[in-house]
């Protein structure tokens, strides 16, 4: 008889925004006394920028034409995207990143749950703490997590790295050796972003010990401080020891359209084999490659037109974050973030639970929020707000939070 696999079936209860949907359709369903105000799941709302549509358009035109018409693309991305990224992304701040070394893809979360395949079953992985779901879900079902306490809400293989007011919300580097390591800055849920020394202090560690850094910098186009990097590659080091994840999801409004990368160094190399090889070869076996339309669209970011657009719906998303920052401080929440990621970090009153507070807030506001605990089980007594919101939603959740509070 067929056998399932057995790591999935330990994943616990519904994956956290499908919860968090469950709960929102319930009371929508119910009938609220005004309308909900969404500022959970971190999807965008801003269109897509003038310069995309009309490149995504002229890619549309010519694959209507037969003489322009082009069919399956290259698995690892168009040379005129990956050329793009590698100059404007890295080379322009000083990272030596060449075009072979980027791989493009549909999304940041998809090669984040998938890189995971490159590595043994075996090995131990560390983990912030409050965490990103897909990093602990990925390597789970991968059965690298071993068995799922419900009472502390922890994998027991998993190393797991706190993220607390003492760390900067940020993690710190293990005693113990370990095999990989999920780090992401700006970071999701906190909103913490690292400085070259934290950074440089990780790259140190893994090229003593041999762990390998995966590195997600989805948010890294909300960083205000110049003197923050942007990529690890920045950090002296890294192209022996660490792989990085970007997306035009965020930065772009790409949530809809699915365009993302991932950098793996020549260097970089395990048991004398190139990772970057091994990759090629997975994504040669179970992927076609992002779309020639979306890969258009994603070049025409790099336009002074479309830079120029995609910073303003940056800053749009930036000035969100500030409201919600500024409105729960001065309702007296401890809060963090918003500063650096769209992501605002704030302490729940009272040491009330999260999903306590989450109910109180969709139920008695009409604010949608996600559950600080969602994220790992140091995440419990607080909630995420997410800016990806309009500006009227971000001012009016405010209003209502420092009324209930």
């Amino acid at each position: 008889m067929t056998k399932l696999n057995e790591h999935l079936q330990k994943l616990p209860g519904n994956y956290l925004f499908s919860e968090v949907a469950r709960r929102v359709s319930a009371v929508a369903q119910a009938g609220p006394e005004r309308p909900l105000l969404r500022l959970g799941i971190g999807d965008v709302t801003r269109p897509l920028v003038p310069a995309v549509v009309e490149a995504m358009k002229r890619a549309v035109e010519e694959l209507g034409r037969e003489e322009t018409f082009r069919g399956y693309g290259p698995e690892q991305g168009y040379p005129f995207l990956r050329e793009a990224i590698a100059r404007q992304e890295y080379q322009a701040r000083g990272a030596a990143v060449d075009p072979e070394e980027i791989y493009v893809s549909d999304g940041a979360k998809s090669d984040c749950g998938s890189i995971g395949e490159l590595f043994g079953g075996g090995g131990r992985v560390a983990v912030c703490d409050p965490v990103y779901p897909v990093y602990v879900d990925a390597h789970a079902m991968a059965g690298r997590g071993g068995d799922f306490c419900p009472r502390t809400g922890t994998w027991d293989r998993l190393v797991y790295l706190p993220c607390t007011v003492e760390t900067g919300f940020l993690p710190q580097v293990p005693e113990e050796p370990v095999d990989l390591v999920c780090l992401c800055s700006p970071n999701n849920p906190t909103g913490a972003a690292a400085d070259r020394e934290t950074l440089k202090r990780w790259v140190d560690y893994a090229n003593e010990t041999g762990a390998v850094l995966l590195f997600d910098a989805a948010y890294e186009a909300f960083i205000t401080d110049p003197a923050l990097p942007h990529s690890i590659f920045e950090i002296q080091g890294a192209r022996t020891c660490a792989i990085e994840f970007r997306s035009f999801s965020k930065t772009a409004g790409f949530t809809g359209v699915r365009c993302a990368w991932t950098v793996i160094p020549r260097e970089l190399e395990r048991e004398g084999v190139p990772l970057g090889r091994l990759w090629a070869r997975r994504q040669a076996a179970r992927f076609n490659g992002a779309s020639y339309i979306a890969q258009r669209g994603a070049e025409a970011v790099y336009t002074p037109e479309g830079r120029a657009q995609v910073r303003e719906s940056i800053a749009y998303y930036q000035r969100n974050a500030r409201t919600i920052r500024a409105g729960l401080a001065a309702a007296g929440l401890a809060v963090s973030g918003g500063e650096h990621a769209p992501y605002v970090w704030a302490r729940t009153p009272g040491g009330m639970d999260s999903w306590t507070f989450f109910d109180e807030l969709l139920r008695k506001a009409g604010v949608v929020v996600t559950p600080g605990v969602g994220f790992g089980p140091g995440g419990e007594g607080y909630i995420r707000l997410s800016a990806f919101g309009s500006a009227e939603e971000a001012a009016q959740a405010v209003e209502r939070l420092t009324a209930l509070l």
